[in-house]
């Protein structure tokens, strides 16, 4: 199902000749603050004082109809900081933030920082037993709560034992104008800070590279969360790699982000982003399709952040004649298909797409320098992509027990090697660390971080994401990957959104592909003859979905991704899957059917050849 067609040539590579010339003093600047001695200050407290120093009336932060200077913000984090050194937090301390996206959220995270405390970035939509793990992983010493998140954080108060005198609250109000008043067993952060220092802490000064600034919380694919520590020395690459020699960021430029800010690509890509050029950073509570557009002129935004499916979303809403009329220049992020990618482009007017690869847990970031299309560009540390087992998901190993490397041109698993130019930081669990540590990779005593995705080389360095390997399955003796399914599928103009994915019939071997759509049209309009005449036209045979699972709406997670797990697991079966209906294309027929009792005991029972 792989395209030689985004391959990258050389007349395309001398194309760029005088990008690349005019990339070079960003990249030295880039890699000049990635590249730290280990006892030089460094990190978001430092970073941010850079950004004041540079532009102090500059706008630092964004929100509603309210704008913040980067010296006011400061002065407010500076306020916080001195007040929780005061109360006795120190470098090294654990403090949780549960706060929605606002900019206290920020300021919170801001004077953490500025003390060489760890944030902890609990996921807002997290309640229950969830959160007391989130929590129990990492132990904060401290929390704290914004108002609209206090019934969450109650229910589960009594199974955490955070001392209360450290359980701090922040008003669901502009709280430089109104304090509000904190509920019994919470101390009021605004208030109790007023009248504390706001010159910058000497602490921001004693923040090193080897430092933890960040536990960024991950699900994988299954299971409970995992707390990934994230250290200001990538901090300080994230900053360097996207902020200056991606996106040369100036005081001018606003980055407007609506992506959740427990995340790492809204918390580090994009506000990091935003400091390495002192430029504005507008933010908004929940992600809106609708109102997005002109939230971008509202703050005059040169810059917008992506993930998942969101461009999708705003690509989905009906076309309007100023779509292209907006201030927006260029974007970043991940997960923007190439199904939709030119058409975004153009519809919205878009000249660059810093499409990129990283994972908060991972030691290897990619991005699309040059601006090519369809790719997540290259990386500056090693990488390799190796030969995997199709039914374990392991890299294989030869008869010398060295693993494979794919040929130019090829996909295979991620391989990052691990050294001092890349470290991997890990998580909080140390047996979740060695799980996705490979050593004596291609020679004795080497080690390489397993990225479980599988990406495709498309030459000069530069790479394509394919898909990640808990979504590739395999049919018909042949692997088929559920991300090159779903491009295809929505190119069907009656198709919106479709998520492929596995699913297993008794007594075959593999799986059987499936496909969650949701219809552009009633469901009544769709024409199940033409949509498999469509399918098989594009993709081959073992790829071709035999199961249908049709959705008014698709479930996401907080960061735009879809979930797959519970799809999964109802299968096809239609006393698992609801309202939902769910249709079947038979073998020997050319259209999807209805699955019925009936039909769900047929298929099982080997009624029909598969």
């Amino acid at each position: 199902m792989s395209s030689n067609s985004d391959m990258i040539t050389w007349g395309m590579m001398l194309r760029k000749i005088p990008s690349i010339t005019r990339a070079i003093p960003r990249l030295v600047r880039g890699l000049k603050v990635s590249k730290l001695k280990a006892d030089q200050p460094c990190g978001l407290g430092w970073a941010f004082e850079q950004a004041v120093a540079r532009n102090p009336q500059g706008p630092a932060l964004l929100y509603k109809d309210t704008r913040f200077s980067y010296e006011q913000v400061n002065q407010w984090a500076n306020r916080f900081a001195h007040y929780l050194l005061a109360r006795g937090l120190k470098k090294g301390d654990v403090v949780g933030i549960f706060i929605e996206n606002r900019p206290e959220l920020l300021v919170s995270v801001l004077a953490v920082s500025k003390i060489g405390g760890i944030c902890a970035m609990l996921n807002t939509s997290q309640t229950n037993n969830v959160l007391i793990h989130s929590l129990g992983l990492v132990n904060p010493s401290a929390i704290i709560v914004g108002q609209e998140l206090v019934p969450s954080f109650e229910a589960v108060r009594d199974e955490v034992a955070i001392d209360r005198q450290r359980t701090f609250f922040l008003a669901d109000t502009d709280t430089t104008r109104d304090a509000g008043t904190a509920p019994e067993g919470y101390v009021n952060l605004t208030l109790a800070s007023q009248g504390h220092a706001t010159a910058n802490p000497a602490t921001t000064q004693q923040v090193y590279l080897d430092d933890a600034c960040f536990y960024i919380y991950t699900s994988g694919t299954t299971g409970l969360p995992k707390a990934g520590v994230f250290k200001h020395g990538r901090w300080m690459k994230v900053y360097g790699s996207f902020g200056m020699i991606a996106l040369d960021m100036r005081p001018d430029d606003i980055v407007y982000c609506t992506l959740p800010l427990y995340h790492g690509t809204g918390l580090c890509v994009s506000w990091g982003s935003a400091l390495a050029g002192a430029s504005g950073f507008a933010i908004r509570r929940k992600f809106s399709a609708s109102q997005f557009w002109e939230d971008t002129r509202k703050f005059k935004a040169t810059t917008i952040c992506y993930v998942g499916e969101l461009c999708r979303y705003l690509i989905d809403q009906p076309a309007a004649g100023n779509d292209g009329d907006n201030p927006v220049v260029k974007m970043i992020g991940n997960g923007l298909r190439p199904g939709v990618w030119l058409d975004f482009k153009k519809r919205f007017n878009i000249e660059r797409v810093c499409e990129f690869y990283a994972a908060s847990d991972g030691n290897i970031g990619f991005t699309n320098i040059l601006n090519f299309e369809n790719t997540i560009g290259f990386a500056i540390n090693a990488w390799s992509l190796v030969e995997y087992e199709h039914d374990t998901g392991e890299p294989r190993r030869n008869a010398d027990g060295f693993m494979q490397k794919v040929g130019k041109g090829g996909q295979g698993l991620l391989l990052a090697k691990i050294d001092d130019d890349a470290p991997f930081d890990g998580y909080t669990d140390p047996e979740k660390s060695k799980k996705v540590v490979l050593y004596d990779v291609f020679e004795k005593g080497d080690r390489y971080f397993n990225s479980g995705d599988l990406i495709r080389d498309i030459g000069f360095g530069h790479a394509q994401f394919v898909d990640r390997l808990g979504d590739t399955f395999r049919w018909k003796g042949e692997n088929v990957s559920t991300t090159e399914v779903e491009n295809i599928m929505v190119q069907h103009p009656h198709i919106a959104e479709a998520v492929a994915y596995g699913v297993e019939i008794k007594n075959t071997n593999g799986r059987a592909g499936m496909a969650a759509i949701t219809p552009s049209a009633p469901l009544e309009q769709l024409d199940f003859c033409d949509l498999l005449r469509f399918v098989k036209s594009q993709m081959p045979h073992y790829a071709v979905p035999m199961f249908l699972r049709v959705k008014t709406c698709m479930e996401t997670t907080g960061t735009f991704k879809y979930q797959k797990t519970k799809l999964r697991s109802e299968a096809f079966d239609p006393s698992q899957t609801g309202e939902d209906p769910v249709y079947a294309w038979l073998p020997g027929t050319e259209t999807y059917v209805r699955v019925t009792d009936q039909v769900l005991q047929d298929i099982h029972g080997g009624k029909f050849r598969y």
